[in-house]
């Protein structure tokens, strides 16, 4: 006799997530990648890439394209600042001495602030995503980390009227509060809960690198100042208090945090020092969620861990794990809104659609089984 094939259901995760997603007492994290931007219409890796290589010109370009080949566009900025930071008089690596590997590197950082902060983007993603930030009432402060050096987030919040810390206090520069970052809510100093915390784990177009700190300034590094963009070994060798250190530490903090609920959308997962934390801490912590919500395939590397951590899932177009077990989406026979079900397939891997589901999420989840809303009750039962 053959067995039928397992396959999950999409109205039950989507109905279990919306339970999860109701219960004050979590502590509820988002980790956004490229593919959030994307969405808004920002060019991702591979386009940025091939636009600084077609505006680079004579030796800036030829160095830029021999770097590319065997890197991604992170990796050639920390090769540059290597580079730069080794290198004396006229010794050469890759044909650059410490001067050139430093103009070279400030030239492609201005060529990404200039291609990122102009470019036409439909901020309706990132407004969904807001709202649900806005509404969100747990009894700890909901934490945005991303790898986006964009402002398409703060646009939004600042839409929304959301309040938000990003670490600095100031407007025209802002200065790196470490102390406020690393803070608790037991602390005697501390940010209001009411406050969304934004931690920009890869810098931001409008943080200035200066000689012995980051700021934040108002709007975009003006050109011809240099960009605090992608962190690099020289950022973390200076100093424990350097914001790309200290940011790495919170998100290790967070999904460190017992019962904690993070969802994950728009990232590639081929960056080990940002996989490390979240496969670690779902061994640690094994009644702690991640979820991630992949656009396409599901990347080796996360499926190896997810079929190995039950609290780790994962959400594609056509399959998920859930619970270790790798298996496709059944067709739902009840009609689900189109941001869960479209096209035959589930379409919360699209950021533009999981943001709409969140901003649907509200105190009392959606499409829930019994069970689940005996759960959602105990949940508020505590809280209370």
């Amino acid at each position: 006799m053959t067995l039928p094939a397992i396959e999950h259901d999409v109205l039950a995760f989507t109905s279990g997530l919306s339970a999860r997603l109701a219960s004050r007492s979590r502590h509820v994290s988002a980790f956004l990648g490229a593919g959030t931007s994307r969405a808004c219409g920002l060019p991702d890796v591979a386009q940025l890439q091939k636009t600084i290589s077609d505006k680079l010109s004579g030796s800036e370009k030829s160095h830029f394209d021999a770097l590319l080949k065997s890197r991604d566009l992170e990796q050639v900025l920390s090769r540059l600042r290597r580079i730069a930071a080794i290198v004396e008089g006229s010794d050469l690596i890759d044909g650059l001495d410490a001067k050139s590997a430093t103009d070279l590197d400030a030239r492609i950082c201005e060529l990404i602030v200039s291609e990122v902060s102009t470019s036409t983007c439909d901020l309706a993603p990132v407004t969904a995503f807001a709202a649900w930030v806005a509404r969100a009432d747990y009894t700890r402060p909901v934490e945005i980390f991303t790898v986006n050096y964009d402002l398409l987030i703060e646009q939004a919040l600042d839409e929304q009227a959301v309040p938000y810390f990003d670490g600095f206090v100031g407007t025209t520069r802002a200065r790196f509060r470490s102390d406020l970052v690393e803070a608790t809510s037991s602390d005697e100093h501390h940010i209001p809960g009411l406050f969304a915390r934004l931690w920009k784990l890869h810098g931001s177009l409008n943080w200035e690198q200066g000689k012995s700190l980051v700021v934040r300034l108002g709007v975009p590094v003006p050109s011809g100042s240099p960009a605090a963009i992608y962190p690099s070994d020289a950022k973390y060798e200076e100093s424990r208090r350097v914001p790309f250190v200290v940011l790495q530490d919170r998100l290790r903090r967070a999904l460190n945090e017992p019962e904690s609920l993070t969802l994950v959308s728009g990232y590639s997962w081929s960056d080990e020092h940002l996989n490390e934390p979240f496969f670690e801490a779902t061994k640690r912590r094994p009644r702690s969620e991640v979820i991630a919500f992949c656009y396409d395939s599901i990347p080796d590397t996360l499926a190896e861990h997810a079929v190995m951590t039950p609290n780790l899932q994962v959400i594609t177009q056509t399959e998920a794990i859930l619970g270790g077990i790798r298996a496709q989406w059944k067709t739902p026979t009840e009609s689900l809104p189109t941001d869960i079900w479209k096209d035959n397939t589930v379409a919360l891997g699209d950021f533009g659609a999981l943001s709409k589901f969140l901003a649907r999420a509200t105190t009392a989840p959606l499409f829930l089984p019994a069970q689940a809303v005996a759960d959602t009750k105990d949940d508020k039962d505590n809280d209370a």
